[in-house]
């Protein structure tokens, strides 16, 4: 039982090689529990390679004493933590950081104040905004907080609790995000009432006072701590890596990014071999002072459509974006338009919602999917260019300008990047969504940011934009009146025009493959 900031118990479980000698301690803080898969993945596997590791949990789970907050304690209870390691003979004053998800939370917030003994961090999939988890643009990522909501409520009760809490949710999901309104519908599938999910779903705004303090960006802008980070193309957090990235290059920070073919459950089972070794090969380096396992280069990324990893020296890597611009009949082409005239419309319907598929979600049904059924609705609009006669290499952040005008003043739009291969098949690379706000009959310039990849179309595919009014339930499904998510009970239909003027930025570079 280590004491937390307040006092409460916190419950942790030690464990240290079977030898004798100085190790450095490895520091694990989570509200998942301390059993499976985090006994296996990060106690015994890392002890075994000469580390003390001490595995937490968050206050007011697994047993831990207080109640739990998403953000509030955690940088509190971490340097409580380390004031408890050192009263402990065995701790040798070196001390390092890992772990995934909120384990990269955790993290973020100790290194607001980073006690002199931390020599290390390695983020896995992580958090460091909590708003950014539920909320893009002011819409709701519904799917992404129920998932949390399951996450945090049952998994540090055991992986059977959790189980049938993940299937609960599975079976009535539908009717949970249908729901008008959407607050307070999640209690039938979560089995209560979860205080803090109510709070963060009824927030969207970043600036609104309620997010205080819950963003441990900050950290990286003065860190000094040598931090890995590691994310995969479709992980829910990717975008919060990136920046963290950049953040900590900007403040000279010594860093390395490692992006897999991943998801953010993914990484952590047929990505944990790469994501090991990565984390373990940067322990060592910083915490047993030997730099052998280190790769000559600050960055390794996994390159689609050729199923090759490419070193770099930095992210994203120098390059200019091409801008491929929406064409009658839906052709995608590189020729600038010459006017601004209205393209093509659809009709974005409440009741019957553009549904998600694939990409950057919490959930198993994340990643690439074929795309073909969901471009065959009549609500979404494909570009497409011609059969490429040379590879075209996509790498760093995408975005879309788009010009759109709508018959309510209200709506929300997603754009996806699709690579279509020679039988047709529309897989999605990358994507994001905006929300557009118009004056009657007025087109409305947005940018939306896509994310970012590292993609090889080969010769033979083609290059595919797509544009919808929504994703749900990834999405809370836009009600056409600018109602809040989680209070509209009045939904109207949408018609969104899209014109000339939008155009797709994708970043062209290049890099040694490996």
């Amino acid at each position: 039982m280590v004491p937390a900031a307040d006092g409460s118990p916190l419950v942790t479980d030690h464990y240290f090689p079977r030898a004798e000698g100085d190790f450095p301690t490895l520091l694990v803080r989570s509200p998942y529990g301390r059993g499976l898969p985090w006994s296996a993945m990060y106690g015994l596997l890392f002890a075994e390679q000469g580390f003390h590791v001490v595995l937490q949990s968050c206050r007011g789970t697994g047993g831990s004493g207080g109640a739990f907050d998403l953000w509030r304690n955690e940088a509190a209870d971490g340097r409580a933590t380390v004031s408890w390691l050192r009263g402990q003979p065995w701790f040798d004053g070196t001390l390092g950081t890992v772990g995934p998800s909120y384990l990269g939370y955790v993290q973020w917030a100790l290194a607001l104040e980073p006690p002199p003994e931390l020599k290390a961090m390695v983020v896995q999939v992580g958090l460091h905004d909590p708003c950014a988890l539920f909320h893009t643009d002011g819409a709701l990522r519904l799917e992404n907080a129920l998932a949390v909501g399951v996450g945090m409520t049952y998994q540090h009760q055991g992986v059977a609790a959790f189980l049938r809490a993940t299937l609960r949710l599975q079976r009535r999901l539908r009717a949970v995000t249908t729901a008008q309104p959407l607050r307070g519908a999640y209690v039938s599938a979560l089995g209560g009432e979860v205080p803090w999910l109510d709070d963060v779903m009824s927030h969207p705004n970043a600036k609104d006072a309620y997010w205080h303090g819950a963003s441990s960006a900050q950290a990286a802008d003065r860190l000094r701590v040598p931090t890995a980070l590691i994310t995969g193309w479709h992980d829910a957090l990717a975008d919060q890596t990136f920046e963290q990235y950049g953040r900590l290059r900007r403040a000279g920070c010594e860093t390395a990014l490692l992006v897999g073919p991943w998801t953010h459950t993914s990484a952590l089972q047929r990505g944990w071999p790469q994501v090991f070794a990565e984390s373990l090969a940067w322990l060592r380096a910083h915490l047993h002072a030997d730099p052998s396992g280190l790769r000559p280069t600050a960055v390794r990324v996994h390159m689609g459509g050729e199923n090759a990893w490419r070193d770099l020296d930095d992210w994203p890597p120098a390059g200019a974006a091409t801008s491929w611009y929406p064409a009658p009949g839906g052709h995608l082409t590189e020729l600038a338009p010459t006017d601004r005239a209205p393209l093509a419309s659809f009709r974005y319907d409440p009741a019957d919602p553009t549904p998600s598929l694939g990409g950057p979600l919490l959930s198993r049904t994340a990643g690439p999917r074929d795309n073909s059924g969901l471009e065959a609705r009549d609500d979404v609009l494909t570009f497409t260019g011609p059969p490429l006669t040379e590879p075209v290499d996509i790498l760093g952040p995408v975005s879309a300008r788009l010009s759109i005008s709508t018959d309510t003043g209200h709506a929300d739009v997603f754009t996806r990047l699709c690579d279509v291969d020679a039988q047709g098949r529309s897989v999605n690379i990358c994507d994001g969504l905006g929300r557009v706000r118009t004056a009657e009959g007025t087109p409305s310039q947005i940018t939306v940011p896509m994310s970012a990849t590292a993609h090889r179309f080969p010769v033979g595919h083609r290059i595919r934009w797509q544009i919808s009014g929504g994703a749900h339930p990834r999405y809370a499904r836009g009600s056409g009146t600018g109602a809040p998510p989680v209070d509209a009970t009045t939904f109207v239909p949408v018609r969104l025009t899209l014109h000339t003027d939008s155009a797709l930025a994708l970043p062209r570079g290049s890099g040694p493959t490996t």
